[in-house]
C-alpha cells in the first residue's frame, strides 16, 4: 500500500486497487501524466482499498476486478457505503460480456481492459467523474456483435412494445406511442412472453436488461422488486 502526496485543488483524485505491486505502479505512471489527474494512494488488497477509500473519498476508485480473497463483485456494495460519492472504474484482463453486464449492473462507471492503451485509461476515469459510462472499446464492439439477431426471435415491433414496457410504460401509454391501440399492445406482449418465457413485469424487465435492449434507454435503474 501507498499514500501520494494530497491532491491538488481542481484535481480528479483516485485510488488505485490491484494485488501486483508493478502494476499499481505502472497505472499511477500513467495517471500521473495526465492533466488535472492525481493519485491519492494505491493499495494491493480490499481490505486496505476500503480503509484508503474512506479516509480519501477519492473522484474516482480504479479496481482490478480479480483480487486475491474476496470477490471484487461482492465487496462493490461496502466501496458505495464507505465513500458513495466515489465512482468505480474495474481494470481487468476477462473480455466476458456477462462480467461487463454485472459490472454495470453493481453500478460501476468503467470497465477497461488491462490490454488497453493509457489513453483509454484515462479517458474512463474522466467519463466516471463527470458521471458517464466507459467501456473498451473493443468490448462494446464484442457486445454489440452479440446483438446482431434480434433474441428469442423477437420481431421488431414485438421488441419496440418490450422496451417501453421495460421502461415502465402501461399498455395504454405504448399504444399511443406506438400509434397502435390497446388490444393490439396486449397481443404483442403476450406473444413476447411466450416467446422469452417471461411472465411477469419484473421478469420482462430483467430481461431487457441482461440482453441490452434498451439502447440510449439504458440508463434505467431498476426497482429492488425487478433485480431479483
Amino acid at each position: 500500500m501507498g499514500v501520494m502526496p494530497s491532491v491538488q485543488t481542481n484535481t480528479i483524485s483516485v485510488v488505485i486497487v490491484d494485488d501486483h505491486e508493478v502494476v499499481r505502479d505502472g497505472l499511477a505512471m500513467v495517471i500521473e501524466a495526465a492533466e488535472g489527474i492525481e493519485v491519492l494512494a494505491t493499495a494491493g488488497e480490499i481490505d486496505a482499498a476500503l480503509r484508503l477509500t474512506r479516509a480519501h473519498r477519492p473522484d474516482v476508485l480504479l479496481l482490478d476486478l480479480l483480487m486475491p480473497g474476496e470477490s471484487v463483485m461482492k465487496a462493490l456494495p461496502r466501496f458505495a457505503e464507505v465513500a458513495p460519492e466515489t465512482a468505480i472504474v474495474i481494470l481487468t484482463m476477462s473480455h466476458k460480456p456477462e462480467h461487463v453486464r454485472e459490472a454495470l449492473r453493481a453500478g460501476v462507471r468503467g470497465y477497461v481492459l488491462k490490454e488497453a492503451a493509457g489513453i483509454d485509461l484515462v479517458q474512463a476515469v474522466r467519463f466516471a467523474h463527470e458521471g458517464r459510462t466507459y467501456l473498451s472499446p473493443s468490448l462494446g464492439a464484442s457486445m454489440a456483435a452479440q446483438q446482431d439477431g434480434p433474441p428469442d426471435g423477437l420481431a421488431k415491433r414485438e421488441l419496440d412494445v418490450l422496451r417501453l414496457l421495460a421502461l415502465g410504460h402501461t399498455n395504454a401509454e405504448i399504444a399511443g406511442q406506438l400509434q397502435l391501440s390497446p388490444r393490439t399492445v396486449e397481443s404483442y406482449r403476450a406473444r413476447i412472453q411466450q416467446k422469452t418465457d417471461r411472465f411477469s413485469r419484473a421478469e420482462l424487465v430483467r430481461y431487457a436488461f441482461d440482453n441490452e435492449l434498451l439502447g440510449e434507454a439504458g440508463g434505467i435503474t431498476l426497482r429492488a422488486e425487478d433485480r431479483r
